[in-house]
């Protein structure tokens, strides 16, 4: 396995939280619910999760009518998330060598 691979940031879950927030600033809770296709409950559970391992920090505001709550990757976070994608594809870099060159199973093209 890659050391660079994260297996905290690869549950799918909070995977897709850190790849929506890396372009970003502050996301609204709500816009990575929606994104991730999951329940309040779910997402914050993994926002929870990411916090606590210091990869996000939350912040909550209260407009005038509802409390928002907004959330943030960290320095750290991005980091994280910068050496698992790297990890990823490095792993889809060696797949698609093997995948191109021929096995001993079966002839090249130019042995038929």
């Amino acid at each position: 396995m890659d050391p660079l691979f994260d297996e905290f940031l690869h549950v799918p879950a909070r995977l897709s939280v850190v790849a929506l927030l890396a372009p970003a600033d502050w996301v609204d809770f709500g816009f990575l619910r929606d994104s991730v296709g999951t329940s309040d409950s779910a997402l914050s559970k993994q926002v929870s999760a990411l916090a606590a391992a210091g990869y996000v920090v939350v912040r909550k505001d209260q407009d005038k009518r509802a409390r928002r709550t907004y959330v943030q990757l960290t320095p750290q976070g991005r980091s994280a998330f910068q050496r698992h994608a790297a990890a990823l594809e490095r792993i889809v870099a060696l797949a698609r060598d093997s995948a191109d060159r021929p096995t001993t199973d079966q002839p090249a093209a130019d042995q038929k």
